[in-house]
């Protein structure tokens, strides 16, 4: 029997020498969505084959979303950057197994998705409550709100430079997409986003209109 040791078996960080790879800060992502159950979690809800050449979509989605924090702005360049780090994280996926993949989260896979994130979320938030600074409840006016969640709900314009799908002039005179993000002002994580054509309004999913908005949660 062979078992896999993972690619960050006897992993180390050092500050100078040989064989060293940029945007090191993949390195944290990647592990901790292995670490957390994340990766592992989204293997056993998307499809999976064991024929020659196939990609674990899991794998695909979790690198992809590192790409896409050291900065890809579209599969091509996430494929560039997978390649960059080849040596650490080994063979990534081209940009056309990436839009394959992505192309297959249809209505019933999306559901399983989102039940993995929020059993994630819930198992780290967990971790984070046996810290010994606890769970990051905020302070308001000098009140610490203990056992309060705070949802930070706005909108925010994101600039494209071509005609895509939903892509608009935006209330700023510019052109692109106008979604609405609600962030968990505790954790500063995304939780949730509406995609939305950049002339939507500044917050028309709320009434009445706003900029901006704060709710909380208990």
């Amino acid at each position: 029997m062979v078992e896999s040791t993972g690619w960050d078996r006897r992993l180390s960080v050092v500050a100078g020498g040989k064989r060293l790879i940029g945007h090191a800060g993949a390195v944290l992502l990647r592990r901790c969505a292995d670490r957390t159950g994340l990766t592992g979690a989204l293997a056993k809800v998307l499809p999976s084959s064991a024929a020659a050449g196939w990609r674990d979509r899991a794998g695909v989605l979790v690198r992809l979303a590192v790409a896409i924090v050291l900065g890809a702005s579209n599969l091509s360049e996430a494929e560039q950057l997978q390649l960059h780090h080849r040596p650490l994280f080994g063979p990534g996926a081209s940009d056309s197994t990436a839009r394959r993949t992505l192309a297959a989260l249809d209505e019933a896979s999306l559901p399983k998705i989102a039940k993995v994130r929020a059993r994630v979320r819930r198992h780290v938030w967990g971790l984070l409550h046996l810290r010994p600074g606890c769970f990051p409840w905020l302070t308001v006016a000098g009140k610490r709100l203990r056992g309060w969640i705070v949802i930070d709900l706005d909108a925010t314009v994101i600039t494209s430079a071509s005609k895509k799908a939903g892509a608009a002039v935006t209330f700023k005179k510019t052109f692109g997409f106008h979604p609405l993000a609600a962030w968990c002002a505790n954790t500063t994580e995304s939780l949730a986003m509406l995609l939305r054509p950049g002339n939507a309004g500044a917050c028309t999913a709320c009434a009445p209109p706003c900029s901006g908005r704060r709710d909380v949660r208990r």
